[in-house]
């Protein structure tokens, strides 16, 4: 018999929202920081520090748009969070795409950053977490479409700090956030007890069929801190280098997560 799967973690829309704005308010500032040479830098893949910088407005820009659409018919959504990760491959040449062209029109980017959280404060009330939404994937509750928008924002946070430098905070929900949804999509993609991923102060799940650990000190542990979890689940880093550098510690003959990741596309 496959291992049972939890209880999907429950998020307060509330605290969600707040991280959301907080967030990007953090990339704002560092945002409105960056000379003209370092917009034209490497940003991520074939984007440049500009056209990274344009993305994530559209971040959370594509809550406040669903909010000004009606609800799609439901009563379910189609996708849940712990779905999420890995249905995010799919989109991936229509988004860049459109950031490409979002920096070329609009090259005054602290006026789009100002005009993108008015927009976010306005149209998404801190009520309406069970909405529906569309995404590309499907619709999702509002909810949970705002734990992928804290997802996205501290993912390219991480991405602008390494193309340019600058140290921009995280807010604490936000990172907390992107941090448990991926460990629980782990978690998900590899239901067990035989493997303990601890990743303080955020998260601790069990994944890998195998034998249970119960009590005491698990046989096969893997530690890390949160900045590298997700540059590992999101194959920013790759496994064996962040063994290499000691990013992470794995002990255990089962501990070797490389066959999992990267969790996202």
């Amino acid at each position: 018999m496959p291992p049972a799967k939890k209880r999907p973690r429950a998020y307060d829309f509330p605290r969600t929202r707040t991280a959301v704005l907080a967030q990007f308010a953090h990339v704002q500032a560092a945002v409105r920081a960056l000379t003209p040479g370092q917009l034209a830098l490497p940003g991520l893949g074939e984007w440049t520090v500009r056209e990274l910088a344009a993305h994530m407005t559209a971040v959370p820009e594509r809550a406040s748009q669903e909010l000004e659409l009606p609800e799609p018919p439901g009563p379910k959504p189609q996708l849940t969070l712990l779905e999420w990760p890995f249905s995010t491959a799919a989109g991936a040449k229509g988004i860049a795409d459109d950031a490409k062209a979002l920096a070329a029109a609009r090259p005054d980017l602290d006026v789009l950053y100002a005009e993108t959280a008015a927009r976010f404060d306005e149209l998404v009330p801190a009520d309406a977490g069970d909405r529906l939404v569309t995404t590309r994937a499907g619709t999702m509750r509002l909810g949970d479409f705002l734990v992928t928008r804290t997802f996205e924002l501290v993912v390219h946070t991480d991405d602008l700090h390494r193309a340019t430098g600058l140290d921009i905070p995280y807010d604490r929900q936000a990172l907390a956030a992107c941090t448990r949804l991926l460990a629980d999509a782990l978690a998900d993609k590899a239901p067990g007890g035989s493997v303990e991923v601890r990743v303080p102060p955020f998260a601790v799940v069990q994944c890998i069929g195998g034998p249970k650990h119960t009590r005491g000190t698990p046989p096969n542990v893997v530690e890390t801190d949160p900045l590298t979890w997700i540059r590992l689940a999101t194959g920013r880093t790759p496994w064996t280098q962040a063994l290499e550098s000691a990013q992470v510690s794995a002990s255990g003959e089962r501990a070797d997560l490389a066959p999992l990741l990267p969790l996202t596309g």
